[in-house]
């Protein structure tokens, strides 16, 4: 396994692990401390239902029906069973219930062990499925009461007598019968409702996961991104720069020194951004910056540095000031960052670079034009050097066109003329209102 797939699993993981935490809260301690216990929680719903049919049990036994009584133990051990074959008790508890009755009517509580196993199918099964074992399981005991009702028996079903009137069996074994069958209703009811919440769970819990896994691979390749724009860019200038310092040393030492210092500015401000973008990576980065890197005075720094280094640069702002967003003044540092980085690194007699930023309303229109024969362009962002003639792997470009398209923007590169041309253009909606007075600016350097 790469180390991309693991951290994709160890963020999907760690987001499914606070999931069921935030869903274990919610549970409440009781519920939670039952709910990691399965075979406790069945010993507690065997007592349950033992309590509830304990009085039939006695009665029962003191009219010497032992074998009732036995069916009904026989009952509750069985709900031992409830999760391992939901079905089937449900098929046994109809059962039992109906011979029950017919050995010891009128028991109180006799359907409860259907209480039980209804909400075991409920939550295991499909809710067709769970309604048609509930319909299927009531039916029996039910038709047993309705029967008791309409059809003269000789049974302890019917006493009619001065005491006990025909038309009051009549109305129990009715009110019993539809009783027997909402009971059974409720539970099968719960059960499809706890099994449609543990299935939202699950639902909610894998997108948890996904939003993570996509997280994660969002920051790796702004982190790869980011990466590349610093290492690119001041290993390209330190080059130009220690060459320019070998060549100048003896004729203007003090040249050399000014060259040797924006060197070493250089590498301590690529150490610093590396600081910055791998800081996230590390939880114990301690007070490394995490912030965006600001545009304002540092595009100025920027242009300097390339001036430096040996490009001839000119720069020009025309229109209001860019927009303070710190992401937004990232995303122009970089284009022009990684435009200049391949001008120097593959531009060829170069006698003019410009840089040209322009904002007009809600759009800002950045363009580098030089003119020299370079070889590859902002596609050659990690190949070769001045006039090798590699066109290297295009993911400087690539990585212009994503910064861009987060502020519905877009990158175009060719040639222009005998030179090469970089036009990005990016949409800000924002909440800068520029000074309506604002007279548009124009400021260059030769």
């Amino acid at each position: 396994m790469n180390e991309a797939a693991q951290v994709k699993d160890a963020s999907a993981g760690l987001a499914h692990a606070s999931f069921a935490e935030i869903t274990a809260r919610r549970r409440g301690r009781f519920r939670r401390y039952l709910y990691q216990r399965p075979r406790l929680m069945d010993a507690v719903v065997v007592a349950g239902y033992t309590v509830l049919v304990a009085p039939t049990m006695v009665d029962a036994i003191l009219q010497g029906a032992w074998f009732a009584a036995a069916l009904l133990a026989a009952v509750a051990c069985a709900l031992f069973l409830r999760r391992s074959f939901p079905v089937a008790l449900a098929a046994f508890v109809a059962v039992m219930e109906v011979a029950v009755t017919l050995l010891h009517p009128w028991g109180s509580n006799v359907s409860a062990g259907l209480w039980f196993s209804l909400y075991a199918v409920a939550v295991t099964h499909t809710r067709r499925f769970a309604l048609m074992a509930m319909a299927a399981a009531t039916a029996p005991l039910a038709l047993l009461y309705l029967l008791a009702a309409v059809s003269p028996m000789e049974s302890s079903f019917v006493h009619a007598d001065a005491g006990n009137p025909g038309d009051f069996h009549l109305l129990t074994s009715i009110a019993t019968g539809a009783t027997i069958a909402l009971s059974n209703v409720i539970a099968t009811g719960i059960g499809i409702s706890v099994r449609q919440r543990r299935e939202h769970e699950q639902e909610v819990g894998a997108w948890a996961s996904r939003t993570a896994s996509l997280a994660s691979v969002n920051e790796r390749n702004r982190i790869a991104r980011e990466m590349h724009d610093v290492v690119a860019h001041s290993l390209t200038v330190m080059v130009s720069l220690s060459d320019g310092a070998a060549v100048v040393v003896r004729k203007s030492p003090d040249r050399a020194a000014e060259v040797l210092g924006e060197l070493s500015r250089t590498g301590r401000t690529a150490l610093a951004d590396m600081r910055r973008v791998l800081g996230v990576l590390r939880d114990d980065a301690g007070t490394a910056p995490r912030q965006p890197l600001a545009s304002g005075d540092s595009l100025a720094k920027l242009l300097e540095g390339f001036r430096t280094a040996g490009l001839p640069v000119h720069y020009a702002h025309t229109g209001p000031a860019l927009p303070s967003d710190a992401a937004f003044q990232l995303t122009v540092y970089r284009i022009v960052q990684e435009s200049l980085t391949n001008a120097l690194r593959y531009g060829r007699s170069l006698g003019r670079v410009d840089v040209s930023i322009v904002r007009a309303g809600s759009a800002v229109t950045i363009e580098v034009l030089d003119d020299g024969a370079g070889v590859g362009g902002p596609d050659a962002a990690d190949g070769g050097g001045p006039g090798s003639g590699s066109a290297g792997t295009g993911q400087g470009l690539a990585g212009m066109a994503e910064r861009a398209r987060i502020y519905a923007g877009s990158v175009e590169a060719g040639r222009s003329g005998r030179g090469w041309l970089v036009r990005a253009v990016l949409s800000w909606p924002g909440d800068d209102h520029p000074d309506p007075d604002h007279v548009p600016q124009l400021q260059g350097r030769a």
